[in-house]
């Protein structure tokens, strides 16, 4: 399949470093608003071309499937505008601001046969695959604490009285949506849609969550997600269950699984080394969903990002974060 992509961050390089490596997707042209941008990016990466122009983008028979990886407000029109154009959209995590423009594009997605995807990447890890398929060896489960807390160095631009489009409410900004959503994205994918959630955020001076703990309750036992922006922590995240821990180094990568028994405190790491760029494994399971038309797998991830949107805005609103695209 023939690509494009929108952005020129890093995480688009990463991206596009990713789709080499797994090799079905060639790039065919990248967009910036700015032409020497584009040029710059397209040559640095090899694309046949580049546009400044989106429409002219989404009309161009020269890409079946793009990848957005814009500011979070700008994703919906973005996304749109491709699905209607009869292309495959990959779209960056938070897919969107809020259920409303989700519900839309999954329509308008089905409407037009073409596949709508949110490239949360740790989900699609071999080890988490290999996590799912061992969490039972933790007996019944009592408690997980889910931690992905990571100093940005953009909050420094906030502290200088800055805006950044990661900290601003006008670009549907804040900790939860950027960081929070992989270790939540992950408790579903393990656990399915928690009973109730409650966040207590940090808010910060231009509005959003910098920081902030999300409280997943289920049955049995309670999910504890921490998230944060604005600080940094080392500790590994766990899953808590009567007769087994599971230890889990990143909520973004999942490179090391660890399996504690409680009784004989016996150690395993679990899964396979996981040797390829971290992208590599979503692409290759989006490529596979749209070349085997696998709608069954396709609901399911479809499902992921429905519950993930939906705790992420109820729980935001209730502590007052509201978007300008609400």
């Amino acid at each position: 399949m023939n690509l494009g992509t929108i952005g020129t961050s890093w995480i688009t390089s990463d991206f596009i470093e990713a789709a080499k490596e797994q090799g079905s997707l060639k790039l065919q042209a990248v967009y910036s608003r700015s032409e020497q941008k584009a040029k710059e990016f397209a040559e640095k990466h090899g694309a046949a071309g580049y546009f400044t122009n989106l429409r002219e983008m989404a009309t161009s028979d020269s890409i079946d499937c793009v990848y957005i990886a814009s500011p979070n407000s700008l994703h919906f029109e973005q996304v749109m505008l491709f699905l209607k154009h009869n292309k495959h959209v990959i779209c960056e995590k938070p897919m969107f601001s809020n259920r409303k423009e989700m519900k839309k594009a999954y329509q308008i997605a089905e409407e037009n046969d073409v596949f709508l995807f949110e490239a949360m990447r740790n989900i699609h890890m071999p080890k988490f695959q290999a996590l799912k398929e061992n969490l039972h060896h933790a007996g019944k489960l009592r408690s997980a604490v889910l931690n992905y807390s990571k100093y940005s160095s953009r909050y420094n631009n906030v502290i200088k009285g800055e805006e950044p489009n990661i900290f601003s409410l006008n670009f549907s900004g804040g900790v939860l949506v950027d960081l929070g959503v992989y270790p939540l994205a992950a408790a579903i994918a393990l656990f399915g849609k928690p009973e109730q959630a409650a966040y207590s955020p940090v808010i910060i001076d231009t509005g959003v969550d910098g920081s902030g703990t999300l409280v997943l309750r289920y049955p049995s036992f309670t999910c504890t997600i921490l998230c944060s922006k604005i600080t940094t922590s080392y500790n590994p995240s766990e899953i808590h269950g009567e007769t087994g821990t599971f230890m889990i180094d990143s909520m973004g990568s999942f490179s090391k699984v660890v399996q504690k028994n409680i009784h004989s405190l016996e150690e395993i790491e679990v899964g396979e080394s996981q040797d390829k760029l971290d992208m590599f494994y979503e692409i290759q399971e989006f490529v596979r969903i749209i070349e085997k038309n696998d709608k069954e797998k396709y609901d399911v991830l479809r499902k992921i990002s429905a519950e993930v949107l939906e705790i992420t805005e109820k729980v935001r609103k209730e502590n007052g974060i509201i978007f300008a695209a609400d």
